[in-house]
């Protein structure tokens, strides 16, 4: 394969290192299935991989292997690192699964979730560059340096790199730090990995070991600047997920903003990694976005309200202290008011459900009003069955619709009423005992407690 064919005509393998034991994260769930914006970090990395159009994805697991493999399915082949004896060691348990494989190979972390699709790409066109380096190497200059691994450069081609442990007192000066992440074609990365040893301070054998052993074999490597330390953050503890959670909010908030939506306290929002926003959006303080949420174009969102899985369409309003779970739909000028619950519904045109509602697997027709306090009853214990309401029906106060059940187009519930039976169109239903009215009783029976009462005291 000549080195000046384009990277995009190369074939690319995407490799993933996750067999760490998140020892720090102190959790049951695998380091890299904690999700940050509602998605595991692996999916985050592996969502900006696939822009790249890897043929093949192998992610090497250690302990907690078996989480992996059912998170992931077949979108990545499973490599299997016992013991952990490095990062070398780590890249090397992919060749089993790279058996025939030629062109190139990206190497990533599955904690470090937030790499650009733009960062990986500009990396394989560094390796196609024409002095064709035997491996590109991502670095980053963070505010502190800490212990982060060195890699000494000049004019973008590296010298030398340096764990931390073993670096010199003139290294650790050096600022340009390794994130981790490389690349090199498949054949000189598997014979570089071959001859890396493990006499050092850790005893493990480093990947970044393999830039040692080509430079000193006369060969180029090179680095490619990240302008973002946050990009390549890594995630190893419960604050640190909290960290990169306000990192990616904050992001995502400027985003939204810049895109033309209205945020009143921005600070108080949380997107999800899929929410999508249309233009002229005002979304009030305190509100939480769950997976899934669609919003069109003019729709209000007042404050705490908790939305997932949810369609908005145009000019629709919802809250305050509402919440929309998924399979919730609501089409044009329709509103969801306080102490709303939406759940498998749909709200027609127009239609509303101001206070006080649980709308649960229904179909409610345009125009329709549904009063305070209804509730749609919509499971026995073991099954679920729909309410179906027709357009322009009014609901009033207090109903209970006892599914399965339709109430018809311009009907009438009374407030107050259990309906358990189909109301037709244009008709009235009324469910109600009968009132009974027994004149004085309820002075006789204050009298007669009061007496008692006084009684008892004397007693």
């Amino acid at each position: 394969m000549s080195p000046a064919m384009a990277a995009s005509d190369t074939p690319l393998a995407i490799v993933v290192l996750a067999a760490g034991k998140g020892t720090r994260m102190k959790s049951d769930l695998h380091k890299v299935l904690h999700p940050v914006a509602g998605r595991p970090m692996i999916e985050h990395l592996l969502a900006s991989a696939a822009e790249l159009g890897a043929g093949r994805q192998v992610v090497v697991a250690g302990h907690g292997r078996d989480q992996l493999e059912t998170a992931l399915g077949r979108r990545a082949a499973i490599a299997v690192q016992e013991p952990q004896l490095g990062t070398a060691h780590a890249v090397l348990q992919a060749r089993e699964a790279l058996a025939g494989f030629s062109g190139d190979v990206l190497v990533l972390y599955a904690d470090v979730p937030f790499v650009r699709a733009e960062t990986m790409r500009a990396m394989l066109d560094r390796l196609h560059a024409p002095d064709s380096p035997a491996v590109v190497v991502l670095g980053f200059e963070p505010p502190e340096t800490l212990r982060y691994g060195r890699i000494i450069a000049s004019d973008g081609r590296i010298v030398r790199m340096v764990e931390h442990k073993d670096a010199s007192d003139e290294e650790r000066a050096c600022r340009l730090c390794n994130s981790g992440l490389l690349a090199a074609r498949s054949e000189v990365l598997f014979a570089l990995l071959d001859r890396v040893g493990n006499a050092n301070a850790q005893g493990e054998y480093y990947l970044p070991d393999i830039v040692n052993i080509a430079v000193a074999d006369g060969e180029t490597c090179a680095v490619i600047v990240t302008g973002d330390p946050d990009e390549v953050a890594g995630i190893n503890s419960r604050a640190e997920l909290a960290e990169a959670e306000a990192r990616w909010q904050q992001r995502r908030r400027r985003q939204a903003m810049d895109d033309g939506v209205t945020l009143i306290a921005p600070e108080t929002v949380w997107f999800a990694w899929d929410t999508e926003l249309g233009r002229d959006v005002t979304i009030e303080p305190n509100v939480c976005f769950g997976p899934g949420v669609k919003v069109a174009d003019n729709v209000t969102i007042h404050a705490f309200c908790h939305i997932a899985g949810a369609t908005l369409a145009n000019h629709v309003e919802v809250g305050p202290y509402a919440r929309l779970r998924p399979g919730a739909v609501l089409e044009e000028q329709s509103k969801i008011g306080n102490f709303v619950e939406m759940k498998q519904a749909v709200l027609g045109r127009g239609a509303k459900a101001s206070h006080l509602t649980y709308l649960g697997d229904a179909e409610v027709g345009a125009g329709a009003n549904i009063g305070a306090g209804t509730i749609t009853c919509n499971y026995d214990g073991y099954f679920k069955y729909r309410t179906v309401i027709g357009e322009r029906a009014f609901i009033g106060s207090n109903s209970a619709l006892i599914a399965p059940v339709r109430i018809g187009a311009d009907a009438i519930v009374a407030a107050g009423s259990a309906v358990s039976r189909d109301v037709a169109d244009g008709e009235l239903r009324l469910v109600r005992a009968e009132q009974l009215v027994k004149p004085g009783w309820a002075d006789r029976f204050h009298d007669a407690m009061k007496k008692k009462k006084t009684e008892g005291k004397k007693g």
